[in-house]
């Protein structure tokens, strides 16, 4: 038996008679992500997900550093396998762990017994593991409040297991449990972060951008496909809808009072991302607002904008202050190239003085010159489809 990676479910563990489908759909996630690092079986059992490389050609190294970004997985360690013999599982310790055991000077073993026919207790197995290290590595000392290595031993149904330290994982559910949505991706800060959590949360995503050529360059697309690829070991595969706005916005300019600008090319958004939503069968529509950021972001103007959209708008920020998504975009991958300085189609017609707190009456009057049928659908007959793979 040999080197191999032990996941530890996370909020699954928590389901009741549904989490055989919540197993099934974050096991089918795995295979997905690790089959170009080659062969591998993936198979849960007792809230253990066992990966384990079916040939000597496998990127083990490459699957693991993966496995870190799969929604579903509270904590994964590289681990050994061996026979369910104290003798044998001592001489693996020693051996697999050498380099740790060598540099560390305190160690304790800790032992989990899932299989409950082994003749010893945790207890004795963790005392006659760590007799046998202590022998065997002068060096050490056993610490058991306090230790430099911690050496974890697992007994259960098919095997013996060995490993050190666990690392965390992404946490929250496996995407795809939690259905689909929309999400509004623009080449900001906000954005990726927003969709990221409500990947882990368990949603299958559909990234849509609204892009506003000349007035937004080749280059400001570019950004937003870049985070896309950021956010796909993550989220996993997606295709990011890019939606031709620049005719939605000179209409508006020409038509429509310059205070309600934003309100009105949002509300024009939510209508476009409502219809994307029912032609993909998606449930909702992600936005990265947080309350009282910018005008556009206040009470009055999220409803007023809402009002457009034919289902819920999800808000994941809403109560989050910059200091807050700027550490989760670092977590993620995307900030550095959230902050590259290109426009995107918000910023580009930003009135002077805008409306704060709209009312939703005068908002409707506002847009009232506006074709708003035709114009959604010349959007969507013009979207250009961008598939994001691994």
């Amino acid at each position: 038996m040999t080197d191999m990676i032990l996941l530890k479910e996370g909020e699954v563990v928590l389901k009741g008679l549904n989490k055989r489908s919540f197993e099934q759909k974050l096991t089918s996630n795995l295979r997905r992500r690790i089959k170009r690092f080659g062969p591998f079986t993936v198979t849960a059992n007792q809230s253990v997900i066992y990966v384990e490389p079916q040939s000597e050609d496998c990127d083990v190294d490459g699957a693991f550093e993966t496995l870190q970004k799969v929604f579903g997985i509270m904590t994964l360690t590289r681990a050994a396998a061996c026979e369910k013999d104290p003798e044998a599982i001592a001489k693996k310790a020693a051996a697999y762990l050498h380099d740790e055991l060598s540099a560390a000077k305190t160690f304790k073993v800790e032992s989990r017994r899932g299989d409950k026919s082994f003749p010893m207790t945790s207890v004795q197995l963790s005392q006659y593991v760590g007799g046998a290290l202590d022998d065997a590595f002068p060096n050490l000392t056993a610490d058991m409040h306090d230790p430099e290595l911690t050496v974890h031993l697992e007994v259960r149904d098919r095997a013996a297991y060995i490993h050190g330290a666990p690392v965390p994982g992404a946490g929250g559910l496996p995407v795809g449990t939690a259905g689909a949505a929309v999400s509004l991706l623009s080449g900001g800060i906000d954005s990726p972060v927003s969709t990221w959590m409500m990947a882990k949360r368990g949603m299958r995503i559909l990234p849509v951008h609204f892009f506003s050529f000349p007035y937004t360059s080749e280059l400001a697309k570019q950004k937003v496909l870049d985070l896309a690829k950021i956010l796909v070991p993550w989220c996993g595969r997606m295709t990011v809808q890019v939606v031709p706005f620049t005719h939605i916005q000179e209409e508006i300019r020409a038509k429509c009072p310059e205070d309600y600008f934003t309100i009105i090319m949002r509300r024009m958004m939510m209508r476009i991302a409502s219809a994307i939503a029912e032609k993909d069968r998606c449930g909702a529509i992600i936005t990265g607002e947080s309350l009282g950021q910018v005008a556009s972001q206040t009470m009055e103007a999220m409803a007023a904008t809402e009002d457009c959209a034919g289902v819920p708008v999800l808000r994941p920020l809403v109560g989050m202050d910059k200091k807050e998504v700027i550490a989760v975009a670092r977590h993620i991958g995307t900030f550095d190239t959230s902050i590259l300085p290109y426009e995107d189609c918000c910023t580009v017609f930003t009135p002077r003085h805008p409306c704060t707190h709209p009312k939703l009456r005068k908002v409707r009057e506002a847009e009232a010159g506006l074709d708003v049928e035709p114009l959604v659908a010349e959007a969507l007959a013009g979207i250009e489809y961008v598939k994001i793979g691994y």
